[in-house]
């Protein structure tokens, strides 16, 4: 036994004594015979010189039991008394422990106390108002006098009451119905208070999005969207319940006699079916009591329509007080139901239909209600909840689902029965899109409210004010007429889009105001069915225009470091923009290092300054990389300022990128920044000088004998970069050549240089094809696959079957085109004509759609795969399509990240695999073989400083 010990351990057991009451001996550690003293290692404390070794003393059973002790019961033996240096420093080092002990019991209070608040924000929303509303009505009657409200929210108060009972009464008298309308099993679900307020801020939110500016909503999607409210309401509170349903005492359950009443019904129903030994009924209807199946289309309209009619009878309006003492006062109904007449729009006629419009008095008071209107899917303030399946992540209590699939059933059934394991790399991506923190740019902020309160009309914000309508002219003579009835038309559709504007940046600054005090806030993030990442929230978030990036920052901050203060530099000089974002990342620098006394102006006074930064193209994230930058540049060590700053990398023509590395075409690589170069090639730039060659040739033709030479002196003057960049952009996603006329159309209106309607026409046709023609010539490798895409497409859905496929990173994708059958319904307000998907295919959108959705769902692909490398490698990491963004000091990393995740992207065998499975699940169908590829290497985007800058 000696022989045996001796080699195992050095340390002596201690005396018997002490093992007997099972204290684990000191560690054993292996010793080599005759062994060099090993290094003394650095602790804080010093390790004792361990006894002798005393084998006589030795107890195997001790061993066994110390072994076989739970690892919380471990005792380590006592060093000997510390000397005094050594109590000092143990002090010290419990008084670290504790402090952190007491920060991480803080960070636990925090998160419990925002839990709870973001609960309430869920569940209790609608509740809230109902309640602020009944402590107004209550105030008004004690004190005989009107609060003093702003106007719309004086108006909700006027419309709650009589909504509110007219919503009472409907269901008293559904509940005494023996044979009851369609809507009435819903309609009892919510409290007739919760169920007034929600259709007063769904009604008045749906106004207010209106893209026309009119005031006008059509029936059926007003109708669609209150009854899809009240069913998510209904959904929240039942799953609220149901999670509570263990702690909720009996009192508490019967305060809300109508879902109770519903759920006793249920449960007599089962016990029933139980008794008659009909399992598999009371099964199927405890499963759909639990999970909660949705209501459907018919049913959310029919419901919608019956809340409609019943706000159309109790909301109204008083004019102003402009009548004599002794007249009655003048209200009229808030909102009318009105059929408007067949109209043409951007080409398209547009059929009669029946609208709901606002008096002018509730119109007026548009712009003002943003902030008094309930926002459902606000940004959340603890984490979203990880995604594990279709309808399980994202919020904790609001419905939420990882496909937007509108209601296609294809897409809805394909995700849901893949295996979760097979979308694990989905749901990690979303995961980390969704925990990336944020917060409201306060500074930023200021400076918007400030310019806003202006009267707003600069740094892209819209202005306040209308256009002023022409002024009729004196002549008779009949064109002069009808100019101006054109030009007043025109102005008024202006104006109408202007209204429409405003009440957009209303929405989007009262999110903000909402949450500018928070420390931090989060996106749950979802899919469309392609596999592109958007934020829940509809509003306020990073993927919205240049006021919503400008005045949100990420929550934690990281120093700069050296690399990082040279990134915010050529973030700064890309948001200006104007050309300097063409140029290699040295001349950016040169470019900021000019401008400095510029942007110190900007972040100082930005406001009555010299307002350098609003003539950036990006001029709120101008003004944000300003002020960050200047923070850093005046503190003691700028390498060591906190930036809280997203810099964004963006891809330089993400699609044709796509295609360029898909065809191994070394022509179209070059053009998009895939091959190396000293500074960044610019395709628009490319392809408007080729359309300029062209028109040029064209314009010294002989007009006699070519009749688009009159044309192109026309245009010769108007081509540059902006012109054709949209319809670059866009030619690999599908554009339509009526499509890329509009766009050219678009810019030469904004140009201003062309003012007869018909010229403008003919000329946006004429630059629309010698674009497109210099894109297939310089892109004939992209153009080849998507024939051969659109080609596949075109024999699947010969088939009658919709085109489907699975992402690089296993998410199923299925193309929802179908034939959509129209049917009538009749509601208590009118008869409705509704949409159901049809089992035709629609062969023509099925193919054309397939080569953008295929290269959308590669870029997706991309994103994610990058989000999941940046996170493994401790980057925040933020993505918009074919934009990522991280702090400034993990730029450089995330650039050879998300180098590499392409270059393995691209070192799959796409096109083959996807002819394999399309082989696979169309055996009888004769595919054409893949397009040749040419010879560029994707290995050399490795060495790309330009591919996404």
């Amino acid at each position: 036994m000696p022989l045996l010990l001796a080699p195992i351990s050095t340390c002596a057991p201690p005396p018997r004594p002490r093992l007997r009451r099972l204290s684990p001996p000191p560690p054993m550690v292996a010793v080599l015979p005759a062994p060099a003293p090993p290094p003394r290692p650095v602790t804080l404390l010093p390790i004792p010189t361990p006894p002798p070794l005393n084998t006589d003393a030795f107890d195997w059973l001790d061993l066994f039991a110390f072994l076989n002790s739970p690892a919380d019961s471990y005792q380590i033996p006592h060093p000997p008394p510390p000397l005094a240096d050594d109590a000092a420093v143990e002090e010290e080092l419990a008084i670290i422990l504790e402090r952190e002990k007491d920060r991480e019991r803080a960070r636990r209070a925090d998160h419990r106390r925002l839990r709870q608040r973001q609960v309430k924000a869920e569940t209790e929303a609608w509740a809230r108002a109902a309640e602020e509303y009944r402590q107004l009505e209550r105030e008004m009657l004690d004190r005989h006098l009107a609060p003093q409200l702003p106007y719309v929210k004086s108006l909700f108060l006027g419309w709650f009451e009589p909504l509110r009972d007219a919503v009472a009464r409907d269901q008293d008298v559904q509940r005494r119905k023996r044979v009851k309308h369609v809507y009435a099993k819903y309609l009892l679900l919510l409290p007739a208070e919760k169920v007034a307020v929600i259709v007063m801020h769904k009604m008045m939110g749906l106004l207010m999005s209106s893209k026309d500016g009119c005031g006008s909503v059509r029936v059926v999607q007003a109708a669609h969207s209150i009854g899809e409210a009240v069913e998510r309401e209904y959904k929240v509170q039942a799953f609220f319940q149901k999670t509570r349903r263990k702690t909720r005492s009996k009192t508490d359950s019967e305060n809300d006699p109508a879902l109770n009443k519903e759920q006793a019904k249920c449960r007599k129903l089962v016990k029933s079916l139980v008794r008659r030994r009909k399992l598999t009924e009371a099964q199927k209807l405890v499963q759909q009591e639990i999970e909660l199946e949705e209501w459907g289309t018919e049913a959310q309209v029919k419901l919608g329509t019956r809340l409609i009619e019943l706000l159309l009878d109790s909301a109204f309006v008083q004019s102003p007080a402009d009548q004599t003492p002794d007249s009655s006062p003048d209200f009229r109904p808030a909102f009318k139901h009105v059929l408007r007449k067949p109209i043409v729009e951007n080409g398209r006629l547009k059929k009669k239909h029946f609208v709901i419009e606002c008096d002018p008095l509730v119109h007026e008071g548009f712009e003002s209600t943003a902030r008094h209107v309930e926002i459902p899917y606000l940004p959340m303030l603890v984490p979203p909840t990880k995604w594990k399946g279709y309808d399980k992540g994202g919020h904790l209590f609001l419905p939420s689902y990882v496909m937007r699939t509108h209601g296609v059933k294809d897409q809805k059934e394909a995700i849901k029965s893949v295996p979760r394991k097979q979308l694990r790399k989905v749901f990690e991506a979303l995961d980390i899109l969704g925990g990336t923190k944020w917060r409201v740019n306060r500074r930023v902020h200021d400076v918007v409210e400030t310019i806003w309160s202006r009267g707003g009309g600069i740094a892209g914000l819209v202005d306040k004010g209308n256009i002023p309508l022409p002024e009729q002219p004196e002549t008779e003579d009949p064109d002069e007429i009808q100019k101006w009835k054109w030009s007043v038309k025109k102005t008024k559709k202006a104006n109408r889009e202007l209204h429409a504007e405003r009440c957009d940046t209303e929405l989007k600054l009262s999110v903000a105001r909402k949450m500018r005090e928070e420390d931090g806030f989060y996106y749950p993030h979802n899919l469309d069915f392609r596999g592109r990442a958007y934020p829940m929230h509809p509003h306020l978030s990073h993927l919205g225009s240049d006021l919503c990036r400008g005045v949100l920052e990420y929550a934690e901050g990281r120093p700069l470091g050296k690399s990082g203060l040279r990134w915010l530099k050529i973030h700064l000089a890309n948001k200006y923009g104007g050309g300097i974002e063409k140029l290699s990342h040295e001349s950016k620098l040169a470019f900021v290092e000019d401008h400095l006394p510029d942007i110190f102006d900007s972040a100082s006074n930005p406001v009555d300054g010299n307002c350098w930064w609003i003539n950036a193209e990006d001029p709120f994230q101008c003004l944000a990389a300003c002020m960050d930058l200047s923070k850093a540049l005046e503190s003691p060590s700028p390498h060591d300022a906190v930036s809280h700053l997203p810099i964004h990398q963006d891809g330089s023509c993400n699609g044709l990128q796509h295609y360029a590395a898909l065809g191994r075409d070394y022509m179209g690589a070059a053009a998009v920044n895939l091959v190396p170069g000293e500074k960044p090639a610019d395709i628009y730039s490319e392809i408007a000088a080729r359309v300029l060659d062209v028109v040029r040739e064209d314009s010294m033709k002989d007009p006699a004998t070519d009749p688009s030479v009159s044309l192109a002196k026309v245009l010769v003057d108007e081509v540059d970069r902006k012109l054709v960049k949209q319809t670059v952009m866009t030619s690999v996603y599908g554009v339509t050549f009526i499509g890329a006329r509009q766009q050219i159309k678009k810019r030469l209106q904004e140009k201003g240089h062309i003012t007869d309607d018909k010229l403008l026409y003919d000329v946006s046709c004429y630059a629309t094809r010698v674009t497109l023609d210099a894109l297939g010539q310089m892109f004939q490798s992209a153009r080849a696959i998507m024939a051969w895409l659109g080609e596949c497409a075109k024999m699947i859905a010969s088939k009658n079957q919709p085109v489907r496929w699975t992402s690089p990173v296993g998410l199923p994708v299925v193309q929802p085109y179908k034939k959509y059958k129209n049917y009538m319904i009749r509601t208590s307000l009118q008869c409705l004509a509704l949409r159901r998907e049809g089992d035709a295919i629609a062969t023509q959108r099925q193919k054309a759609a397939f080569p953008p959705n295929f290269v959308h769902s590669l870029d997706s692909s991309h994103m994610m795969m990058t989000a999941i490398t940046c996170k493994e490698a401790g980057l925040h990491f933020a993505g918009v399509h074919d934009s990522f963004w991280v702090h400034a000091c993990d730029v450089d990393k995330m650039n050879q990240i998300l180098r590499e995740q392409f270059v393995e992207l691209y070192s799959m065998p796409i096109l083959e695999n996807l002819l394999e499975e399309f082989q696979t699940l169309f055996p009888t169908v004769e595919f054409p073989p893949c397009p040749a590829q040419g010879n560029f290497d994707v290995r050399e985007v490795l060495k790309s400083t330009y591919f996404f800058n």
